[in-house]
């Protein structure tokens, strides 16, 4: 009776190091198992292969962005540039970084052709967004000359602004 105890406490000790030892050679890659979240899965269910909708009803009510900007920059300032100085050819613009260089250009009624190079840097409307560096062909123009230029694209991107915002 006692062999047949020890044997039995001999096999049960073996069994208990058998079952020990599989998840140290069962498992040698150790990589966790990947398993979609709660949330998924939830939306799984519910909305299956559709997917879960991209909005709702209520989306109407939430804030939507500012209208007036055209990439990063104010789009009445962007138009009334455009508009201000269209006797001069316009060589290159970007709305992304709020860039407009033109040629040279003589205004309607003047004798002096200007180059002019804007560059619209926010997207409020305000005198800061705008910069404009005017230049003659004898170099640049006068600080006078550029405050006017500015001061009627301004003017112009306010007249822009509260026409858009009669509609």
């Amino acid at each position: 009776m006692n062999s047949k105890r020890l044997a039995l406490g001999i096999g049960l000790a073996l069994a208990l190091l058998i079952q020990s030892g599989c998840s140290v050679f069962g498992n040698r890659g150790g990589q966790p198992v990947e398993t979609p979240s709660a949330q998924e899965i939830n939306d799984e269910i519910l909305y299956g292969d559709r997917g879960r909708p991209r909005g709702t009803i209520w989306d109407i009510f939430r804030a939507r962005p500012d209208q007036g900007q055209l990439g990063s920059v104010n789009k009445y300032i962007w138009n009334a540039a455009l508009e201000t100085l269209d006797f001069l050819p316009v060589q290159s613009v970007d709305p992304f970084t709020g860039v407009i260089i033109t040629g040279y250009g003589t205004p309607p009624g003047g004798g002096r052709a200007y180059r002019a190079t804007i560059y619209v840097n926010d997207p409020s409307l305000d005198a800061r967004s705008l910069n404009v560096a005017l230049m003659t062909r004898n170099g640049p123009a006068d600080a006078a000359t550029v405050r006017a230029i500015e001061d009627a694209i301004l003017t112009r991107a306010r007249q822009l602004r509260g026409q858009d915002s009669r509609l």
